[in-house]
């Protein structure tokens, strides 16, 4: 998710452990928590894109990453915290629900976690967008109006507990269900419109709930199709094909197959200008609410010292307010 939920979902859960004993201070250190597993980006300035996409929520989105570190964190706050009632144990204590919730919320995006690490597992549950201000904006809210009272105030804890209330229950219930009932509504429309697939994964459309998107699997080919809550009209199917032919032997190089692993399978492959680009479908195109090849992620594929570098194709800035605009007009219905 983005920094501002994540510093939200932290700020809020320090203050369930630690607010009665130190107050704002437990909203701090639990929004620190809660951004420290995203430090893990950094990695890219230092290592190349393929590497860097492997260990982004890796390690640092780990359980055992939250256990081993808590205990350290906790020692130095409790080192600058000297006069706080709070001791190693109890800052301890905050810095690993602070760490290791990170990690849980993430797991329901479309790029997941490995929750499990050092096991090769990666949880994708693929039920919300990385921002989204349903889940995100009555949470702050809660939380700010809690930060208003005092910190032994019942008044204070129930604010902060209405914000988790809330912002869970549209999580894991909300966004679970429409996931569902959208689910179904892909599956009868590849029924209806004849098509025989392989596989299929769905996933929000950006910003929201209401708009989603699937692809589909198919033998030679993919297919991205969105559905509105408020649609009318069948679902359309926009056709990608794989053209995995295109790597012959580069399909054995080591790189590229590190690429086919972390897509999952789920990746197309384009040729321009001579060059060669592997195209990640988990995350489909820039604006879904039209058909472009303008993926969100795409890399082409370099030859180099005898192995194959992948580099990120960077993304233009374009129209946002148009994208924005054909996104809204979008989730509306067709």
């Amino acid at each position: 998710m983005d920094s501002l939920t994540q510093i939200v979902l932290g700020a809020s859960v320090g203050e369930v452990v630690l607010g009665k004993k130190v107050g704002n201070k437990a909203m701090l250190y639990g929004a620190i928590a809660g951004t420290i597993p995203d430090l893990d980006t950094f990695v890219g300035y230092f290592t190349d894109t393929i590497t860097a996409i492997e260990i982004h929520r890796g390690f640092s989105h780990s359980i055992v990453f939250s256990i081993l570190f808590a205990p350290i964190f906790g020692w130095l706050i409790s080192k600058i915290e000297r006069k706080s009632e709070a001791n190693w144990k109890d800052w301890s204590k905050l810095m690993f629900w602070g760490l290791v919730t990170h990690p849980l919320l993430d797991a329901h995006t479309t790029w997941g976690t490995q929750l499990f690490w050092p096991l090769d597992l990666r949880l994708a549950y693929k039920n919300i967008f990385v921002i989204d201000p349903l889940y995100t904006l009555p949470f702050l809210v809660f939380l700010i109006l809690a930060m208003r009272k005092k910190r032994a105030s019942p008044e204070r804890r129930k604010l902060n507990y209405w914000g988790l209330r809330i912002s869970s229950f549209y999580l894991l219930v909300v966004t679970l269900m429409l996931k569902a009932y959208t689910f179904g509504k892909f599956t009868d429309s590849l029924d209806n419109q004849g098509i025989s697939y392989e596989d299929i994964e769905t996933k929000p459309a950006p910003l929201n709930t209401i708009l989603w998107t699937a692809n589909v699997e198919l033998e030679d080919k993919f297919l991205i199709g969105d559905y509105s809550l408020f649609d009318s009209q069948p679902v359309q199917y926009y056709e990608y094909p794989k053209n995995h032919h295109l790597l012959g032997d580069l399909k054995d190089d080591k790189n590229v197959q590190r690429l086919i692993d972390i897509s999952n399978g789920w990746y197309t492959i384009s040729e321009k200008d001579g060059n060669l680009f592997f195209n990640d479908l988990r995350f489909g195109t820039l604006n879904p609410a039209s058909k472009d090849e303008n993926f969100v992620f795409s890399y082409e594929l370099i030859p180099e010292n005898g192995t194959i570098r992948a580099k990120e194709v960077e993304k233009g800035r374009g129209d946002a307010k148009k994208l924005l605009s054909d996104l809204g007009k979008r989730v509306l219905g067709n």
